[in-house]
């Protein structure tokens, strides 16, 4: 009689504890504070924020991100697509001043105005967490052009897609004869950052890479060069409410922002041309 009295509230209890561990498998809400969101995405040898570079919230969620990885002490380098392999803060104090910063990462203030960047680099740079270059030198973009050993880094439908990427990416306005060394360039600079993760890479600790969302595509960008031990994930950020929906399944997440006036990049670029 004991028993059966008490079976209704065993049966409760189960059921409780198993929706409560399903719940713990659901991803937060897209309006959670980006701390939350960053932490379920934990434990991570690699973390890819794939942003729109003319975005001003995805700048505040890559310092945010920043901010919740040191938090956790997890963060084991910032690595930038705005900076060039070879350059990196970790001879300087925490202490430096930004121009210190700023000279040791040779940056580039037209292309990527250090206003937007700033605040994540610097955050890293105060805990003492190197902040690297992971992009490929310009220097070496000739020679990339012409090493067809890059051809074989993607199957051939990747390749493929890749160079369509590239053709799209230029306003179709790239000579026919230009598209494979192009994306020959595309893809040495995925590779790049791929060597600079693995470089950087500490464990225990996450690797956070800012690139354009390109770059951060699971099947054409870095994490295809990626051995196949280094746990990578790779979030978009999405500042468009016109973007594909299929694109979805080229990242682990995709983090929805306000969408920005739609802008016709290509048709500034051919009245450039």
């Amino acid at each position: 009689m004991l028993f059966t009295s008490l079976r209704p509230l065993s049966i409760l209890t189960v059921s409780v504890t198993l929706l409560a561990a399903g719940c713990a498998w659901l991803p937060p809400a897209a309006d959670a504070p980006v701390a939350k969101r960053v932490a379920a995405l934990l434990p991570a040898d690699a973390l890819l924020l794939g942003e729109q570079h003319d975005a001003d919230e995805h700048h505040r969620i890559e310092r945010e991100t920043v901010e919740a990885l040191l938090a956790k002490d997890q963060l084991a380098a910032l690595a930038l697509e705005m900076a060039e392999d070879g350059q990196s803060t970790a001879r300087l104090p925490a202490t430096a001043t930004e121009a210190q910063v700023r000279a040791a990462l040779e940056w580039q203030d037209k292309a990527w105005p250090w206003e937007d960047y700033g605040p994540a680099v610097m955050a890293a740079v105060r805990a003492g967490v190197p902040v690297i270059g992971a992009n490929m030198p310009r220097a070496r973009m000739k020679d990339a052009m012409v090493d067809v050993s890059l051809d074989a880094q993607l199957s051939d439908a990747a390749r493929v897609l890749q160079q369509e990427a590239v053709r799209s990416g230029h306003c179709n306005l790239l000579p026919a004869a230009q598209i494979v060394p192009m994306t020959r360039i595309q893809i040495a600079r995925d590779r790049a950052m791929a060597q600079t993760i693995v470089k950087a890479r500490q464990p225990g600790k996450t690797v956070l890479l800012i690139s354009g969302s390109a770059h951060a595509l699971r099947t054409l960008g870095v994490p295809q060069h990626l051995p196949t031990d280094i746990k990578v994930v790779s979030v978009r950020l999405l500042a468009s409410a016109s973007a594909p929906a299929e694109a979805d399944t080229e990242f682990d997440r995709t983090w929805q922002t306000a969408p920005l006036p739609e802008k016709d990049y290509c048709a500034t670029l051919k009245r450039a041309s």
